[in-house]
């Protein structure tokens, strides 16, 4: 799309990342496979480069993601999920849609342009409309992924105490709060945004009220070696909010990479906006009567030996 009326043309710029599978995001590099430059239509002079990743990266100091991140709660839902279930076939469905765009720079560029966020865009009061879409569009394969993980695994607990109606008004309240957190931050910036993880980020803040101590299986894998261990919710979520503050504070709010500040945004907007629902099933007593974990008895999960012989070495 063209830039709005009275916008100066922009330099190249990164695309605006949503994922919470970033603790910071780890970036494509320039001449990356995953990093493009692509012009929005013919005879426009705004360039889009389009970055994403593929991996959960805890240090980003060496360049390389480290591969560990939450694989599933302790927490069983008291109700079908069926409103995360929609939400994350939606999800796919639109991304369908549109990826085979992405073998023509051009077009995904002119698509983004049009449906992700930009903030000095909303600043002329146009594209209000994006706030909404850009939170059902992702910049790739890996990307989405990791948001419906994080959509699968804290989603359906939120759903159970909210109510179906409740949690996708909540839901979209958060993604609307996080993208509204990323405008103010950054009201003149002409990087587009997409992703569902302000929703998502949303959602965790709502779980980290309502189930503290709820354990999360983290997957760690490191070479041929993995494993899986479990942590209360707290201790991932408390950490993962606080690496968004972090980076949202040192970040380059007018270059490509992680929106930062909607992650944390969201994060805050649900959690307010899950008070109500903290404070109808008895606020702290609610905490009390089981100490924050979850009111009902925790999931087991074990893992069945393989069938594959050990093979022994010879003397």
């Amino acid at each position: 799309m063209v830039p709005a009326a009275g916008l100066e043309p922009a330099r190249p710029l990164g695309l605006g990342i949503l994922s919470p599978l970033c603790l910071p995001f780890h970036h494509a590099g320039p001449g990356d496979p995953g990093d493009h430059i692509a012009e929005t239509g013919p005879g426009k002079d705004l360039f889009v480069r389009l970055q994403w990743s593929e991996m959960l990266d805890l240090s980003a100091s060496d360049g390389q993601p480290a591969p560990m991140f939450p694989l599933r709660d302790h927490n069983p839902s008291g109700r079908t999920p069926y409103v995360t279930w929609v939400l994350i076939a939606v999800n796919i469905a639109v991304f369908l849609s549109y990826a085979s765009l992405f073998t023509d720079q051009a077009a995904i560029a002119g698509f983004f342009g049009a449906y992700a966020l930009i903030p000095a865009r909303l600043s002329t009061g146009d594209g209000f409309y994006t706030v909404v879409t850009s939170m059902f569009l992702h910049g790739g394969l890996m990307h989405i992924a990791g948001n419906m993980l994080f959509l699968w695994i804290f989603g359906d607990n939120m759903e159970d105490k909210m109510g179906h109606l409740g949690f996708l008004v909540f839901y979209l309240a958060s993604g609307v709060g996080a993208a509204l957190a990323q405008y103010l931050a950054a009201p003149g910036s002409m990087v587009p945004m997409v992703g569902a993880s302000g929703a998502i980020a949303g959602v965790m803040g709502g779980y980290l009220l309502l189930f503290p101590k709820a354990r999360v299986d983290i997957l760690f894998i490191f070479i041929v070696f993995f494993r899986v261990f479990p942590v209360p919710a707290w201790v991932m979520l408390g950490i993962w909010f606080g690496l968004q503050f972090v980076s949202g504070v040192s970040a380059d709010l007018n270059a490509g990479g992680v929106a930062y500040w909607a992650h944390a945004g969201g994060f805050v907007v649900g959690f307010v906006l899950t008070l109500p629902t903290f404070r109808r099933l008895g606020g702290t007593a609610f905490w009390n009567r089981t100490e924050g974990h979850p009111d009902h008895p925790p999931a087991q999960y074990q893992f069945a030996r393989t069938n594959v012989p050990r093979v022994r070495r010879r003397k």
